[in-house]
């Protein structure tokens, strides 16, 4: 079953690759630069699933993961944090602040579809 999801990333290369390889097995993937611009999207779209970079201008990804956390729709969302930081503090951070996961990059792209599905209950 197919799944909206929002890749929050300020590199185009890496929204382009998650977006790829997502879209590869059926679904819906929109895209966000930041933290900012993806609440602007989510205000007028639900998604299934957000993943979301943790290192970003405007608003980083532990900040959006706070921000969504506090609105009702958003509160069973899950929430993976998709990021090059791989220091134990930021993953507690990441926790605290309500993620669901995280995945370090450079991922592979088996592992992220994997990820999708357990967190989306394919």
């Amino acid at each position: 079953m197919s799944k909206r999801i929002i890749t929050v990333d300020d590199a185009q290369t890496m929204r382009r690759l998650v977006g790829y390889t997502l879209r590869g097995v059926g679904h819906d993937v929109i895209e966000a630069q930041d933290g900012v611009d993806a609440l602007r999207v989510l205000e007028k779209q639900d998604v299934d699933l957000v993943i979301t970079d943790v290192n970003m201008p405007n608003m980083d990804g532990l900040e959006l993961v706070r921000r969504l956390r506090a609105l009702p729709k958003f509160r069973a969302t899950p929430i993976l944090l998709l990021t090059t930081e791989s220091d134990p503090e930021k993953k507690k951070q990441g926790k605290e602040a309500g993620a669901t996961g995280w995945i370090t990059k450079p991922f592979q792209p088996d592992q992220l579809v994997a990820a999708v599905a357990k967190v989306t209950g394919l």
